[in-house]
């Protein structure tokens, strides 16, 4: 059985972009899918880290190399372990705290295996070295 193939960083923004903008614009339905009462806090909580996920799409959309989404794959890494620490300190939270754990783990395995894409030079005009 043949490894899958690494995602690429488009596929992975696109992703991303997507998740963010359903964070953004239907927070409620997340919430009341998730089994938790849409509160202002809770809406207010979806609707940052949609912006946080936008925001990180379009980096890495702009910058699509090795650093960038290691960079990235460190900060959902991060978003992750909050995401269990909640879950961990909240019974109230825990099933919405570990779902979005999954995702946030999902987003930093992926971004840690995405192949970037080299820009393309052909045609390009060579350096002048100084």
């Amino acid at each position: 059985m043949s490894p899958a193939p690494a995602a690429t960083p488009t596929a992975l923004t696109a992703v991303r972009a997507l998740w963010g903008t359903t964070l953004l614009l239907a927070p409620r339905r997340l919430l009341h899918t998730a089994g938790h009462p849409p509160t202002r806090a809770a809406v207010a909580v979806l609707r940052v880290l949609g912006a946080r996920h936008i925001g990180q799409a379009a980096v890495t959309a702009d910058a699509p190399l090795r650093p960038a989404l290691r960079w990235g794959a460190a900060v959902d890494a991060l978003h992750a372990a909050t995401g269990l620490a909640l879950a961990a300190a909240s019974p109230r939270w825990r099933r919405a705290a570990l779902l979005d754990a999954a995702v946030a783990s999902g987003f930093a395995v992926t971004g840690l295996g995405a192949r970037p894409r080299h820009r393309d030079t052909a045609g390009a005009a060579p350096r002048s070295r100084r």
